[in-house]
């Protein structure tokens, strides 16, 4: 209960998300941060332009705690917005434009965001909003041009909105997880030291861009100074197409939904692959890697509620496992730093080691609760009995759902929901809204 909990890091930097990529913008401003179709960007390019976009922002009433409603193509100006958010002291809202109609239109309301930006392609097929900003109207480009390229005057806490997630709801409405920089910057620290992240490192992100995987395949490494690589959007989607993108780019670090890591495992994958980890999560790993791949394999968990991962461990070979246990699924692994796991009984009282319970959540990558959901956030959000405990500093717990229980490595087996969440592709699906539609 104690020693696997032993989890508490002090890392140094910066405690906000947009400070730490500031400060690799003055360490390597000439380095490329960004790629994708539309070309490359410096550090110093994103920079001067999140800036110009963030000082229009706060001249269009945002400000902190206010939410950015951020709907672009996996272009280039997806990371300069969401970065240009931050900087203006708000939180931005991911909104995949693939969405039907009506979930736009719930969102929009829902949210409410002060700005919504996007582009003159998309902004048709989008619902109504008082705040559009459409980055390629004429009038729009001519206000960023004559927008001051220094960063805006604001006063951010760690406590403050980072990033707001949608996630499926029971009841037939999606919900919003409001997540604080707090929780994103201790990920992202834990992330770069676990894995040794440097300027030379090329990350994917690949996770479609309403999944909170896509954060993470973001933030920490524009924070270590290396380069985040954009695919296009029919390339992401198949796993031989991806995996010679992935080769060509000279990717060193990537993440795939648990479904197409799977397929990309079934690859023949060339000698020369610069890739050395391949991160997985979002569902259950039902498989071990083959011998002989180029990489290390790692699976992860977490709910959106905590900020992406919570738990994160390398999955050993098919060779290096005993030929008994083969069949037996990957671990989620062990606790990543500052996070806090319990499983628990329908008492919260901890269960013996190897017997199930479900699994509670705790540490610095919880969120706030559910957008303006108080009732909801009450039920998930629990006090935390553990607080006396050295490794806990009370607060609270996020009860996951998840049935689980512990290894005698200290490593967590997962081994289903306690209600009738599923996984799509890594999406949540609650089958309770479907149910409220069809009734």
């Amino acid at each position: 209960l104690a020693g696997w909990n032993a989890t508490d890091r002090r890392y140094a930097g910066p405690e906000l998300l947009h400070e730490l990529v500031a400060a690799q913008v003055r360490a390597t401003p000439d380095v490329v941060a960004v790629s994708a179709g539309d070309g490359p960007l410096t550090y110093a390019e994103l920079d001067r332009r999140a800036n110009r976009l963030a000082n229009l922002l706060q001249a269009r009433g945002v400000g902190v705690d206010h939410l950015v409603a951020v709907c672009l193509p996996r272009d280039l100006g997806l990371p300069v917005a969401q970065f240009a958010a931050l900087k203006a002291g708000a939180a931005y809202v991911p909104i995949d434009p693939g969405l039907p109609h009506a979930r736009l239109s719930f969102m929009f309301a829902d949210a409410a965001p002060t700005v919504v930006v996007t582009t003159s392609e998309l902004a048709p097929s989008l619902p109504y909003h008082p705040g559009m900003l459409v980055l390629d109207d004429p009038e729009v480009r001519a206000e960023l041009t004559a927008a001051a390229e220094t960063a805006p005057s604001v006063s951010v806490h760690p406590d403050n909105l980072a990033y707001l997630i949608y996630t499926s709801g029971s009841t037939g409405k999606p919900k919003a997880v409001a997540l604080p920089h707090r929780g994103i910057v201790n990920l992202v620290h834990w992330h770069c030291e676990t894995f040794g992240v440097t300027p030379a490192d090329r990350a994917s992100l690949v996770a479609g861009l309403g999944f909170d995987a896509a954060t993470w395949e973001l933030w920490p490494y524009l924070a270590a100074g290396g380069r985040v690589c954009l695919p296009p959007e029919d390339v992401r989607l198949s796993a031989e197409p991806l995996q010679r993108w992935l080769v060509d780019q000279g990717v060193t670090m990537a993440f795939l939904p648990t479904p197409m890591a799977e397929q990309a495992l079934r690859l023949d994958w060339p000698a020369e692959c610069a890739l050395r980890v391949l991160l997985t999560g979002g569902a259950a790993l039902r498989r071990h890697p083959p011998a002989g791949l180029p990489f290390t394999l790692i699976n992860n968990y977490g709910p959106t509620e905590a900020s992406v991962a919570v738990t994160s461990g390398a999955v050993p070979a098919v060779d290096a496992v005993p030929a008994l246990n083969v069949s037996v699924p990957p671990s989620l692994g062990g606790p990543i730093g500052n996070a806090r796991l319990y499983v628990l009984d329908e008492v919260m009282a901890p269960v013996p080691v190897g017997v199930a319970g479900e699994l509670f959540v705790g540490g610095p990558g919880l969120a706030r609760g559910y957008w303006g959901r108080p009732g909801l956030t009450a039920e998930r959000f629990v006090p935390d009995p553990f607080g006396s405990l050295p490794t806990s500093k009370g607060g609270r717990l996020y009860r996951t759902g998840d049935r689980v229980r512990w290894l005698p490595d200290g490593t967590l087996e997962f081994l289903g929901r306690l209600d009738d969440q599923v996984k799509l592709r890594g999406f949540r699906i609650e089958l309770g809204e479907i149910e409220a539609v069809l009734l």
